[in-house]
């Protein structure tokens, strides 16, 4: 065993040996990026002839669990859970490349280095010394990471690229666009500033939570805390900031505090604002949205066994929230929708029947393909009370949650440069560069770009895009001469149901082929368009879906035929 100090963003080995010459004030001098002094251990984990080429199996490591990947003919050892969410990297899919992909929310890891590659995750995997020795794999790690409980993290630029240490990247808006933008650019050794303003007045937040978990506090959902993200990554934070002009010919922003900013490459993510319906009574307090924490701690705050929940929508933001709430005190909880069976667009009558059954389970009232007149307001007229439904009348409702779809916050583009599309979005190439603007990107919810591999373009609202389109722009922006194309058909994860898995094109399909049961929640749906498969939903069967994703990227996927006759995606080799 040797005592010894790393570097996060080195491997494990490369470390500073504490010797007799070594003095306490030079190991004080070492950067703060370095752990403190952790044990190596070298233990034997698995025969080396019980590791096949490609396969990846989970191991034991001093009373916890290693990842053992062989890809072209070398081993290695990396943490065995995803970093975003903790999931099982073993039930995950594994490339040649050396490419894994998280069976639950298709974050991308590369097993030869443990860097991450794809939203949603941020940190990397710890990456650990292998050795093969008479026939047995030895695996060499420190104590604090095999058991850390978070992952590898990347700060600032580690070989600072000597033409971009002169540039500033500006980023409107502080989701996920931005996070991945900036983990992007420093992963990439973008060695130039970054501003990031966000009308939020928090860092960027993990805002699936919101809905998933009724989560009302920032500082547990927030990626990469404001000191993290200005001493580690080197950015300037300018939070509860509006953006009022965009100059492009100036490259300038201006916001509401009066500031002009300077930029070389501007990033637009502003993401979305939620629609209210235009019924009586929808601006009455108790009336909220899930957006922001503030919009959580208001339902949080109304609940106890007095509570009326009403929600309005049953798309993924209003059952989401149900679910979480079923699981809170309350009085009464009712969905409202327009909808005759919820869902039935995207996954058939029968699955949306079953989803409906599984709420109303879960102690969940659904009043479908109904029609809301009013909001009705308590004796002063001031706080919502009541909801009225054509045909059904006016139920209770101390506290409502609008779930009815959001739009692109991108009113201050209107005296821009910057063309709008007619429902607020903006259009751009497919290295996300906006028309006429070389040096200017916009991201996630507000892009209408061309969807892989058919080139149309629509917009897609989802967390993960936004992630995703980021890590494309940080890499385009640190590396100008090799800009990256974004080749990746949008994924969606959402805990309805039994946890619903969704990858498609966008493409319209003309068939459907479903393999499992509806009933049980326990699934494959394929839709296709003249036998090419455009979409695959599961619940249930993971890792298919992460499957298909990577299909998608390399244009493998079979069609709808050869599924209806038995081929199963997982044996095709990527």
């Amino acid at each position: 065993m040797i005592l010894g100090l790393r570097r996060t963003s080195l491997l494990p080995l490369r470390r500073i040996i504490l010797t007799p010459t070594v003095s306490p004030a030079r190991i004080l001098s070492i950067p703060r990026y370095y752990s403190t002094m952790s044990l190596i251990k070298t233990l034997p984990v698995l025969d080396d002839k019980d590791l096949a080429e490609g396969e990846h199996k989970a191991v034991e490591f001093d009373g916890t669990k290693i990842l053992l990947s062989r890809v072209k003919g070398e081993v290695h050892a990396t943490s065995a859970h995803c970093t975003h969410y903790g999931a099982p990297l073993e039930k995950g899919v594994l490339d040649s490349s050396g490419r894994l992909v998280c069976p639950w929310h298709n974050a991308c890891f590369n097993v030869t280095t443990g860097d991450i590659e794809d939203s949603p995750g941020l940190d990397s995997l710890w990456k650990y010394a292998v050795e093969i020795k008479d026939g047995k794999i030895f695996v060499s790690a420190s104590e604090k990471e095999v058991k850390a409980k978070v992952g590898r993290v990347i700060p600032r630029a580690r070989k600072p690229i000597a033409a971009t240490q002169k540039l500033k990247v500006v980023i409107v808006g502080g989701g996920a666009g931005a996070i991945h933008t900036i983990e992007s650019l420093r992963e990439r050794d973008y060695a130039g500033d970054i501003t990031v303003i966000s009308a939020e007045p928090y860092a960027p937040i993990d805002r699936t939570k919101l809905s998933k978990g009724l989560v009302d506090d920032a500082t547990k959902v927030e990626w990469r805390t404001p000191e993290v993200l200005t001493n580690d990554f080197g950015v300037e934070l300018q939070l509860g900031t509006s953006v009022t002009a965009i100059d492009t010919q100036a490259q300038t922003v201006t916001t509401d505090k009066g500031a002009s900013v300077k930029y070389d490459h501007l990033v637009l993510a502003p993401g979305s604002i939620p629609r209210k319906i235009p019924i009586p009574g929808i601006d009455l307090d108790g009336v909220v949205t899930i957006r922001h924490t503030s919009d959580v701690k208001a339902v949080n705050d109304a609940l106890g066994p007095d509570a009326d929940v009403v929600i309005i929508g049953t798309s993924f933001i209003g059952i989401e929230a149900a679910q979480a709430l079923a699981k809170k005190e309350h009085k009464s909880l009712v969905v409202v929708g327009v909808d005759e069976v919820p869902f039935e667009n995207i996954l058939g009558r029968d699955v949306g029947l079953s989803l409906v059954k599984n709420l109303e389970g879960q102690g969940i009232t659904l009043h479908r393909g109904a029609k809301i007149e009013a909001l009705t307001a308590s004796p002063d007229g001031k706080k919502v009370a009541g909801i009225q439904i054509k045909d059904i009348g006016t139920l209770p409702a101390s506290v409502v949650i609008v779930g009815t779809g959001v739009r692109p916050a991108t009113d201050f583009l209107k005296a821009s440069s910057i063309a709008l599309e007619r429902d607020g979005g903006v259009t751009v190439d497919e290295y996300l560069r906006v028309a006429g603007h070389k040096n200017v990107y916009a991201i996630g919810d507000i892009a209408h770009y061309p969807q892989f591999p058919d080139g149309f373009s629509r917009r897609v609202e989802h967390w993960n895009v936004a992630g995703n389109h980021g890590r494309e722009v940080g890499r385009t922006i640190a590396n100008p001469d090799q800009p990256a194309a974004y080749r990746r058909a949008p994924h969606f994860w959402s805990t309805i149901g039994k946890g619903l898995r969704f990858v498609s094109t966008g493409a319209p399909s003309d068939e459907t082929y479903f393999d499992g049961s509806a009933e049980d929640l326990k699934f494959v749906l394929y839709q296709a368009k003249g036998g090419k498969i455009t979409t695959v939903a599961s619940m249930g069967r993971d890792p298919i879906v992460a499957k298909a994703s990577e299909l998608f990227i390399e244009g493998k996927l079979p069609t709808l035929d050869e599924i209806r006759n038995g081929k199963s995606l997982l044996d095709i080799q990527t």
